[in-house]
């Protein structure tokens, strides 16, 4: 085999955020028990663009005998996930993460109890927010953030706050939370993720709030699932809201 340039993983650093494998041009990348592995090194081009990508420093280039990278091979595997070729992915912005920005960067909510001073209407009929943690989208929370720890998680389906008017007041209160939604994202990425966030957080329990259309059914499937790659036992609660905003 050749000596050449390629991708290199330090799964004590990686947190499965999944970051690279939206940055991999070529589909080299995939979640697998929390983690990113190459999953063909034939698909690695050696050039790294993934690495930029990645907020735990957890990937590297080195230099080693490899299988030399192969591109009709790389065509035919994009092709088999729903790509057309290397040059479409590459040119496709709209699936990346942010990365180095405030969005990803987990920090606690300080709660504003005193409203605005303006006198407006809108001032007036504010209702406080009881978000506590940031990010909140499944994508970008990191799964070892403190406020996860032993928590009660709340996990819910990013058309729920909408669809409930009282949503902060009687699911989110006192709750660090996740969001996303079953049907539009990664499935087993985002299994990954929630199994790196329970193995953890060890959570105390876990409230799943989805909507009553079928597709966000998996949602609750996926976090029994999670719990259970991740050993643990804590109660899972899971509540239906309605599209007219009635709890089912």
């Amino acid at each position: 085999m050749p000596v050449r340039k390629i991708i290199e993983i330090d799964e004590d650093k990686c947190d499965g955020c999944g970051q690279c494998v939206l940055a991999c041009a070529e589909g080299a990348l995939k979640i697998v028990d929390g983690k990113a592995k190459v999953i063909s090194e034939a698909f690695c081009d050696g050039l790294g663009a993934c690495m930029g990508d990645c907020p735990r420093d957890a990937l590297r280039i080195v230099e080693r005998e490899s299988s030399a990278f192969d591109e009709e091979a790389v065509k035919d595997h994009l092709k088999s996930q729903g790509h057309t070729g290397i040059e479409n992915v590459a040119h496709d912005h709209s699936s990346e993460a942010p990365c180095g920005c405030p969005s990803s960067e987990p920090m606690v909510v300080r709660k504003i109890t005193q409203l605005g001073s303006m006198g407006d209407e809108s001032d007036r009929s504010h209702t406080p927010s009881e978000l506590t943690n940031w990010p909140v989208q499944w994508k970008l929370i990191q799964p070892g953030s403190a406020f996860y720890k032993n928590a009660d998680i709340l996990v819910a389906a990013d058309c729920v706050p909408f669809a409930f008017g009282g949503f902060h007041k009687r699911f989110l209160k006192g709750k660090p939370m996740v969001i996303g939604c079953p049907k539009l994202d990664d499935q087993e990425a985002y299994l990954a993720k929630l199994t790196a966030l329970f193995q953890e957080a060890a959570p105390k329990s876990v409230h799943v709030v989805i909507m009553e259309v079928p597709c966000c059914n998996s949602l609750m499937r996926m976090v029994t699932e999670a719990m259970k790659r991740a050993g643990r036992t804590a109660p899972i609660k899971v509540t239906v809201v309605g599209i007219d905003g009635r709890v089912i």
